[in-house]
């Protein structure tokens, strides 16, 4: 690798790195010192990143695309924790224990930051501030898992799905109101626990119903106020 080479691909991992909320604030020579020691990994779609229980390398910073981390039930059901996409960090919880404790994979196209354990816990016993934005980060992605155990109790996929939607149209929303998925049914699906075929189906009956529309990756509400009723109505509080 030529000078000119290695100075281009610590730039680029510096922009990353000044993307996401976990280096933000950090002084410009410790982020370049950070750069220093990581590497950019490329994956396809489709291609795995790591699989649960996997010796822990080190965590990750996504630089361009989508990853989707997920556990696998006894049964083969897959379960979406959470979809990670530009400028998010993952994995950061595997630096204090010996394996990773879901799989993630691409489901776009996409690089992401590797930054390896050993330098960067090294860097830690010096920077003892960046150890607690490390549990700021991993902070977050808690208020993730437990939003995701309360949204799994919802009693059926159309509850769930309203669910998913009051919470990107609040209350007030002028209707009509889109917002465009930034993953594919089948990942939505996985992420509300059901299958594509009954996600499917629910979108169709209320579309059916005139509560919504959709247009490929674009999602139309017709009615917010008439959305949050319905969902109240589902939870028996209207």
């Amino acid at each position: 690798m030529t000078p000119d080479i290695g100075q281009f691909r610590t730039t680029a991992i510096t922009a990353t790195f000044r993307s996401c909320q976990l280096f933000s604030g950090l002084p410009p020579d410790e982020v370049e010192a950070i750069a220093g020691f990581s590497t950019v990994r490329s994956l396809a779609k489709d291609d795995y990143l790591f699989h649960e229980g996997d010796p822990a390398e080190g965590f990750y910073v996504v630089q361009r695309g989508a990853l989707n981390v997920h556990r696998v039930s006894a049964a083969g059901k897959e379960q979406v924790i959470y979809v990670f996409r530009t400028g998010e960090s993952l994995a950061e919880a595997s630096l204090a224990g010996r394996g990773y404790p879901a799989s993630a994979r691409a489901i776009e196209a996409s690089s992401v930051v590797v930054v390896p354990k050993g330098p960067f816990l090294a860097l830690l016993a010096r920077r003892p501030e960046l150890a607690l934005r490390m549990l700021g980060s991993m902070s977050q992605h808690l208020r993730v898992l437990v939003g995701l155990v309360e949204d799994l109790t919802l009693k059926d996929v159309e509850t769930r799905l309203l669910n998913w939607l009051v919470k990107r149209f609040p209350a007030g929303t002028p209707a009509p109101a889109t917002i465009k998925l930034n993953s594919t049914k089948r990942v939505l699906a996985a992420e509300l626990a059901t299958s594509s075929e009954t996600l499917s189906r629910t979108f169709a009956k209320l579309r059916d119903e005139k509560l919504i529309g959709v247009s490929g990756a674009t999602v139309r509400v017709n009615n917010v106020a008439e959305l949050h009723a319905r969902f109240r109505r589902l939870l028996g509080e209207g």
